[in-house]
């Protein structure tokens, strides 16, 4: 033993770096998930070698690889570290929103990536999204940490209008602005609006639809947020209209208000609800109701099939975009309504391509505004970080692993037949 002791003292010492051991571990790991794709391709340059995997002829997108954290951010965190290595500059691509498209149209091919080692960190994050709950108090948070970054960040890519939502493009040289007024006065035609109703809204915005229905439709308009700085801009935009007699901006929780409308609308607030309260959402919806009231309901959908999975996973805009959120498919939609209420589906309309080129518009002013929103204060982080979720929702619409819907629900006593004009 003293001998092999000796001999081994003398041998000369290698050199031992796990990282380096680590990263080629999951370059490797990461080569051999991207070599099952079906749709598309996509590209890896790294350093002087350059690496496709996939389908050529269709969608593609080429990925340069900064730093091998790209690598393991990608293995031990799933899609979501994946996510965070592009905010930190890890690595950039040539087409985000291609990118989102192929990854949404192979995510059977790809769902190793949220195995394994990732699996640790996705339970991890559950743990921590049970603080982020929809209570009253945990809303109010939810809300105020997307909604009220700055009234002046969102004007620098959403229309004059400030609608934070999916726009309706009649025609193909429709303009952004053109489009979200085709879609308000879509949601006051579908709710057949008139000077006799009184509107109630849940999730104001910046008040651009309460406004649009008094000014152009003539009813009364009683709006609720739980955002502060949504609140103070849509209560000075109504009262520089001197619209105070007809619109009320209130700053209250849903789950909080009284009396009873003609007629109530929710434009994409609905994913701030959380599964769990669905229910209690549709309940307050219908009895805040007369018995002849009509409801509409305009959500970000996601499909049945995926329904489960999304609710029990934390996602990049769960995590880093929207706390709390949880898209609900159609589905658990009008099972909650089912169970809850008397409210009945009366029409569905599908607005999911107009989504894709809402999202797409949005992007491309966000970016063309990029040294604006670093005079705001924001750092290149923050900038990269939305455009990812920009482009990782276009994506998503386009190939329809995301829908978008106007739903019209109806009291049992309502006899309401709407008819807008068909979206060309």
């Amino acid at each position: 033993m003293r001998a092999t002791s000796q001999a081994l003292v003398a041998r000369p010492s290698r050199s031992f770096d796990p990282l380096a051991m680590m990263d080629g571990f999951v370059r490797r790991r990461a080569h051999d998930l991207f070599s099952r794709l079906q749709r598309g391709s996509l590209t890896f340059v790294e350093g002087n070698e350059r690496t496709t995997f996939g389908q050529p002829g269709g969608l593609s997108a080429t990925i340069t690889v900064h730093s091998p954290s790209a690598f393991r951010a990608l293995l031990l965190g799933g899609s979501l570290g994946g996510a965070e290595g592009y905010m930190n500059g890890h690595w950039t691509c040539d087409d985000l929103a291609a990118l989102a498209r192929i990854l949404a149209s192979n995510l059977s091919a790809l769902d190793g990536l949220e195995s394994g080692t990732a699996r640790i960190s996705r339970l991890v994050n559950r743990i921590a999204a049970t603080a982020r709950r929809n209570t009253r108090e945990g809303s109010r948070r939810n809300i105020a940490a997307h909604y009220d970054l700055s009234n002046d960040f969102f004007r620098l890519f959403l229309d004059e209008s400030m609608m934070y939502s999916s726009a309706v493009f009649e025609t193909e040289a429709s303009t952004l602005e053109e489009a979200q007024i085709a879609k308000l006065d879509r949601v006051c035609q579908k709710l057949a609006l008139g000077p006799r109703d009184h509107l109630l809204e849940i999730g104001t915005g910046w008040g651009a639809l309460a406004i649009h229905a008094a000014q152009r439709y003539g009813c009364r308009v009683t709006t609720t947020t739980v955002s502060a700085e949504q609140h103070r801009l849509a209560a000075e935009r109504v009262s520089a209209l001197g619209l105070e007699g007809r619109v009320q901006v209130l700053y209250r929780d849903y789950r909080d208000l009284e009396g009873q409308f003609d007629k109530l609308v929710s434009i994409e607030m609905i994913e701030a609800v959380g599964h769990e309260y669905l229910g209690d959402f549709f309940r307050t919806c219908s009895e805040r109701l007369t018995p002849q009231g009509v409801m509409l309901v305009q959500a970000i959908t996601i499909a049945d099939q995926q329904q489960a999975q999304h609710r029990a996973s934390v996602d990049f805009i769960k995590e880093y975009i929207f706390p709390g959120s949880c898209i609900p498919s159609v589905t658990t939609m009008v099972s909650a309504t089912t169970r809850h209420t008397d409210l009945r589906l009366f029409q569905l309309e599908d607005l999911t391509p107009h989504y894709a080129r809402t999202l797409r518009t949005w992007r491309q002013r966000f970016l063309a505004n990029a040294d604006a929103v670093r005079g705001l204060g924001f750092d290149d982080a923050f900038i990269r970080m939305w455009e990812y979720y920009l482009a990782y929702c276009e994506g998503g619409f386009e190939e329809r692993y995301l829908g978008s819907v106007q739903m019209v629900f109806t009291k049992p006593d309502a006899r309401h037949a709407p008819s807008p004009p068909a979206v060309r």
